[in-house]
């Protein structure tokens, strides 16, 4: 099931707000099995990016979201690294993608079943990095553990 939702960008499903105007879209789906390490509460596999954090990635990292949307699925479909973020039930998502040797962080908020029934695993941020940032997140962040094993993946 996640090898076909892997490949391109987004997933044109918009959903409707109340007012009929489309607030979000499917932007891929995760391993539940891998992303237990941010928490073993995790309640639906489908990630959501919503206009607004599409805005958000926009103005703050300027041309990335446009060059590199079509990565996300596979970002989360097969992550490098998933690292403690500052918020709970959230994760650093680290990804190199092997073609080109580009590499990604995107900031993922997993929603469990103490959340309201409208809450979805969403996308917060976004966006490419290079060589240093990448090492510095892989050396100062704290890994997720899940069990003994760390969530270098």
């Amino acid at each position: 099931m996640l090898t076909s939702v892997c490949v391109g960008g987004i997933v044109k499903t918009p959903k409707q707000s109340k007012d009929g105007e489309s607030e979000m879209e499917t932007a891929g789906y995760i391993d539940i099995e891998i992303f237990r390490c941010i928490t073993d509460d995790i309640t639906t596999n489908e990630v959501i990016i919503t206009e607004e954090r599409i805005q958000h990635i926009m103005e703050r990292h300027p041309g990335d979201y446009e060059r590199y949307v079509r990565y996300i699925a596979e970002i989360l479909c097969n992550p490098d690294y998933i690292l403690e973020a500052s918020r709970p039930n959230t994760g650093i998502v680290l990804k190199e993608i092997e073609d080109n040797g580009e590499k990604f962080k995107l900031i993922l908020r997993v929603k469990v079943e103490s959340d309201p029934a409208e809450y979805r695993n969403s996308i917060l941020s976004f966006w490419h990095i290079g060589d240093t940032t990448w090492n510095k997140n892989v050396k100062n962040k704290k890994s997720f553990t899940n069990g003994n094993n760390p969530a270098i993946l």
